[in-house]
């Protein structure tokens, strides 16, 4: 989910959104490692090529069967061997997480997409050109409200402050601190803090923590076993894992930061998940299986979104982006500190998740190159 931040901040990025046919995955099994050379040359490159420490991959095809792929080393440090399947920070692809809970609330008749947050969260929502009564649940979850991006100034979230823990009112608090973007509905810009006013909603709405609702309505209604948002003050990732790096820029020297408090990433980027995960959550959420089809029509209406790439669209914490042999992937993205995750799935049910193993990219093509590994395996035949 790539918008542009200060130092190491971003957590952004998104690739892809919302679309519904036919994206089944299997249930449970042991995913065969070593999918498709095509894959694993790809990974190969952004490791010895791009400078990635790890590189993993989870494919699933038209025949249904889901593959995983890794090249480079967990530990730059001991050179130990990446775990198949490893746990990774995903980043800003809990927006989506955190979208379907507010639009299974929706189904539930507890929240309007087109009432003002106001209704929700009375007198909260105010600031400089900031004016609650004016932003809609639905432009909060479609990056189009205008609100200020707090991530901006909350201090160097990989370095000294990266262990500090912060709560989401003093997220919002920093944010409102800065003037609107522009009036709501008028344009699109990513902003996380839409993403923490909808956590903020979903405790309103429903009495309850909001990493209990994720868990209860999504992680263990569709059986991710190794997908789980972590509890205050937990900074370590539990199970299998790469280590995960930062390079101040291009070319710099690599440090180790996988430890880290993500509580500033709350309902924005807060899941740890793999790779298979995050193909079985995004095909069951497109398949129909998280969200009734009107709630799913809403999500994956899109709109114009400036800054994540040709031809890319934004829902309602998806994204669509056209693929170079024709039709879209949907999904959505996730940069933090650390780690850099691309997960998208096609209508005939093809899905891939890309992770690496450092956000700020050690080459500047990098980037480039995850996203081009990310269409050609989605494209291949």
């Amino acid at each position: 989910m790539s918008v542009s931040k200060r130092r190491g901040m971003a957590m952004v990025a998104v690739m892809a959104a919302a679309l519904a046919v036919g994206c089944s995955l299997p249930a449970s099994g042991v995913p065969a490692r070593g999918s498709d050379d095509g894959v694993q040359r790809g990974l190969d490159r952004l490791v010895h090529k791009d400078k990635y420490p790890a590189a993993l991959a989870a494919t699933v095809g038209r025949d249904g069967r889901t593959r995983n792929d890794a090249s480079g080393v967990a530990d730059l440090k001991t050179g130990a061997k990446v775990p198949v399947d490893g746990q990774v920070r995903a980043g800003s692809n809990t927006k989506t997480f955190t979208a379907v809970v507010v639009l299974q609330l929706v189904g539930e008749g507890k929240v309007a997409l087109d009432a003002p947050i106001e209704k929700y969260l009375p007198n909260l929502v105010r600031g400089e050109g900031i004016d609650g009564r004016r932003i809609t649940v639905r432009q909060l979850l479609q990056h189009t409200s205008g609100l200020p991006e707090y991530s901006d100034a909350i201090g160097d979230l990989t370095g000294k402050d990266r262990h500090t823990y912060l709560q989401p009112r003093t997220l919002l608090d920093t944010a409102l601190a800065h003037k609107a973007l522009f009036a709501p509905g008028t344009s699109w810009s990513y902003s996380n803090t839409n993403y923490l006013l909808a956590g903020l909603l979903i405790e309103k709405v429903t009495g309850r923590p909001l990493a209990e609702q994720i868990t209860h309505r999504i992680i263990q209604r569709i059986g991710l076993r190794h997908t789980y948002f972590p509890g205050a003050g937990d900074e370590r990732i539990r199970e299998a894992h790469p280590q995960s790096y930062f390079a101040a820029k291009p070319g710099g020297p690599l440090e180790n930061i996988t430890e880290m408090d993500p509580s500033w990433g709350w309902a924005a980027g807060q899941v740890i998940s793999t790779p298979s995960e995050l193909n079985r959550f995004f095909a069951a959420l497109f398949g129909g299986k998280l969200l009734k089809p009107a709630q799913l029509v809403q999500m994956r209406t899109t709109v114009p979104a400036d800054g994540l790439g040709t031809g890319a669209r934004y829902g309602l914490g998806v994204t669509s982006t056209p693929l170079s042999c024709g039709g879209l992937m949907w999904g959505h993205g996730g940069d933090i500190p650390g780690f850099k995750t691309r997960p998208a799935v096609t209508d005939d049910g093809r899905a891939v998740t890309i992770a690496v193993t450092a956000n700020q990219a050690p080459t500047k093509q990098g980037p480039a190159d995850v996203k081009a590994l990310l269409d050609s395996a989605l494209c291949k035949k």
